[in-house]
């Protein structure tokens, strides 16, 4: 099968390189899934730079990047149900922890991380879902139920933040959105009740204005260091922040006691460590909201596999409405 592969940190197109290598048989509770797209995600761009946090060495002596990806079922090892073969499915976690992912012809990985894909999506869109759609909806749903609450995205017009609009519409909520104005339509256009910009002075004010001056029960936020003021003063008491990025602060200052005294739940989100059971509820709220035509997940740009160093430029240079992916066969 071709593959792109790396084998130590640099720039992508110093290091990502496109060879020949041989598909894995599955083993037992294993399938194979020929894959059809790969998304290219920050994180992955981050692990190939050498970019992420904690991280100073290669963790394999080759890696075949990407987490997220989609495909069709073409082999199933003892005892998985040989029916599967010819399935539809999506990927999570595909190089979560190991060294081969979706760059590639095909995957070998345990069965479960093989979703079958939802109605009414196809599979450029299920290359979307293993990451940027996953953390959308855990960050919309991790304390259960929005209808009838004031959910407030933060960051709305990024990959993740688009989703989480729309999924937080979806479930019955109130939906405030911060963005930078060129975004404001097309966040308006995904489900957001009201917008904001994000570089705004008096944001908190606005926020509290939008929602008739009532603080708001949950915040999804792509930017908790840079924005842990604003959420201190808009969080409603037993309100929760799940937070999934701090990128422009990463070692940021917390208000503890304004949040200890409205008692908020501060949940520090990631996608790839989500437990069994929690990442099964964020599933089904995916199939359900696809099932009722409710999600839109934009695609900026398809790369060929040969140009997946300038898929990895693209999510680097941002300032994009929509995810990118990479079509592996």
């Amino acid at each position: 099968m071709k593959a792109i592969t790396y084998q130590t940190f640099g720039p992508a197109e110093a290091v990502l390189r496109l060879q020949d290598l041989p598909e894995t048989p599955p083993g037992p509770g294993e399938l194979r899934v020929d894959l059809a797209y790969s998304g290219v995600n920050l994180s992955d761009v981050k692990a190939r730079a050498g970019a992420r946090a904690g991280v100073t060495e290669l963790p394999y002596t080759q890696i075949i990047p990407h987490s997220a990806g989609s495909g069709v079922i073409a082999e199933v090892g003892e005892g998985i149900d040989p029916n599967r073969v010819g399935e539809e499915v999506w990927i999570w976690n595909g190089q979560w922890q190991r060294p081969f992912g979706t760059a590639a012809g095909s995957i070998t990985l345990p069965a479960d991380q093989a979703v079958r894909m939802p109605k009414g999506l196809d599979l450029q869109q299920g290359a979307i879902l293993g990451i940027p759609a996953l953390t959308a909806a855990h960050a919309v749903f991790s304390a259960g139920d929005v209808k009838g609450k004031t959910v407030l995205v933060q960051g709305g017009a990024g990959t993740v933040g688009y989703l989480a609009v729309q999924l937080a519409k979806w479930g019955g909520a109130r939906v405030i959105a911060t963005c930078s104005p060129v975004s404001f339509d097309r966040v308006r256009n995904a489900g957001a009740d009201a917008v904001a910009d994000y570089s705004d002075g008096d944001l908190a004010d606005q926020i509290l204005e939008a929602n008739a001056g009532r603080l708001v029960e949950h915040i999804v936020e792509v930017e908790f260091g840079k924005n842990s003021e604003v959420d201190s003063a808009v969080i409603a008491p037993n309100g929760r922040i799940t937070a999934y990025g701090s990128a422009a602060v990463m070692s940021p200052s917390l208000p503890f006691y304004p949040l200890m005294f409205k008692s908020v739940t501060l949940e520090l989100a990631l996608v790839y460590l989500l437990p069994p059971q929690v990442r099964l509820s964020a599933i089904e709220q995916i199939n359900k909201a696809a099932g009722d035509n409710a999600l839109s997940l934009p695609v900026a740009e398809v790369f060929t596999l040969a140009d997946t160093a300038k898929a990895h430029e693209a999510v680097e240079c941002g300032k994009r409405a929509g995810s990118i992916v990479i079509k592996t066969s």
